[in-house]
């Protein structure tokens, strides 16, 4: 069982080109991906979304990318020939016009607005998928072994909430019986204490049949501890999960619901309650299940 919240880190390096690779993945319903990449790295979107969707099937994720190209045909610097001379034309105009003598060299020329232009050289895109291989492979190994450790603590936290709802499940199916018994003794002493008479034991039978039938919870409680088996098994599949458990704890609180709207009982009452509290615990933290 995986968390869907997880962090890694990878980095790759050759040929003068680094790539630096961040993931950082949260809860959310579907695999959905968002990307912080150099705006002329954007061709990497496709292969990075098979990457993720081959590793992981739910949460959102946010890729950050850094690059560094140092190779020496990575930048291009491009001189505007004719702006320079025009700049050089102008330049010889206002000599003659304030008779001065012209001072500009070489460097001046360059630090003239827009006569040299720096360019990025087109990238390799092949060169530069395979360090996205790699770099994206070790920030995944690392931020899918956070996702399985955090899963894996969900998973026990998880399971020692079930076991207390299937101990409360013991003591309702235990008391049940004794709810009916003492529905039966109150009501004969009420009838003799009205009739001054011991109850008829066919009415007094017929009675408690009714309560009995209208407070039952056998079915219930049997449903119940069929559900928390079926999350129990559900926790040692290697698939995601989450969307499974989500369903089984929905059902796992209805029957709880129902035990509570039927048994007419403080104690069984309070233990309800108990449940219910731990299934909200469950819910919260099923969000956060792949």
């Amino acid at each position: 069982m995986r968390s869907m919240t997880g962090y890694g880190q990878g980095r790759a390096c050759r040929d003068g080109r680094e790539l630096t690779a961040e993931v950082k993945t949260v809860n959310h319903r579907f695999l959905d991906v968002s990307f912080r990449l150099p705006r002329h790295l954007g061709f990497l979107e496709e292969p990075i979304r098979k990457m993720l969707s081959g590793r992981m099937q739910r949460g959102h994720v946010d890729v950050t990318l850094s690059y560094r190209n140092s190779r020496a045909d990575a930048r291009a610097v491009a001189v505007d020939a004719a702006l320079l001379a025009a700049y050089r034309d102008a330049f010889s105009r206002m000599r003659q016009t304030v008779r001065a003598r012209n001072d500009m060299t070489l460097s001046a020329y360059a630090r003239l607005p827009d006569v040299l232009t720096v360019t990025e050289s087109e990238e390799d895109r092949e060169a530069v998928i395979a360090l996205l291989a790699e770099a994206m492979t070790q920030a995944l190994d690392e931020a899918c072994a956070t996702r399985a450790a955090e899963g894996e603590a969900l998973r026990r936290d998880m399971g020692e909430k079930l076991a207390h709802i299937e101990a409360l499940a013991g003591q309702v199916a235990t008391r049940a019986p004794q709810v009916v018994q003492a529905y039966k003794e109150k009501l004969n002493a009420r009838v003799a204490e009205l009739l001054s008479a011991p109850a008829d034991p066919q009415r007094l039978a017929q009675e408690v049949a009714v309560f009995a039938d209208k407070c039952a919870i056998d079915e219930e409680l049997v449903r119940l501890c069929s559900h928390a088996g079926q999350i129990r098994e559900t926790f040692a599949s290697p698939e995601a999960v989450g969307r499974r458990l989500d369903f089984l704890i929905q059902e796992l609180n209805r029957e709880v619901n129902t035990i509570g709207s039927k048994a007419s009982d403080a104690t069984i009452a309070a233990w309800v309650v108990d449940a219910k509290a731990d299934i909200e615990k469950l819910r919260e933290q099923i969000q956060n299940i792949e």
